[in-house]
């Protein structure tokens, strides 16, 4: 599976961003899709999934509230929003795909990133 993420920049404390997705090379639509980020100096983590079938989305608590996974399996691809966006949220985003990711981990494939910059 290759993953390609766009829709990342610079934006200001409590804006909002879209972050997209699109999947090739692979069943696309038998993975949990998801997201990871890592900031300077951190290790990788777990932003937020959906499962396969877009039923069940999962966030971590730092986005929960202010972030929306969605997908589109007849696109291969793939969507977070995020809103009221915090300077903590600045990190490298990845998309990411695999089982783990509905429970908190980061998943087994993993595409090029895009940086995201919170400034206040």
């Amino acid at each position: 599976v290759q993953l390609q993420a766009s829709g990342g920049g610079l934006v200001q404390v409590g804006g909002s961003l879209r972050l997209s997705c699109a999947a090739s090379g692979g069943t696309f639509s038998s993975y949990a899709m998801g997201w990871i980020r890592q900031a300077p100096g951190k290790e990788r983590e777990f932003v937020a999934a959906v499962r396969w079938n877009g039923g069940n989305t999962y966030y971590a608590d730092s986005v929960k509230g202010r972030s929306t996974m969605s997908r589109d399996n007849a696109k291969n691809t793939m969507s977070l929003q995020m809103n009221s966006l915090k300077p903590e949220d600045t990190a490298v985003y990845y998309c990411a795909a695999g089982p783990s990711l509905v429970a908190g981990g980061t998943g087994n494939y993993w595409g090029q990133g895009t940086q995201v910059t919170v400034s206040s």
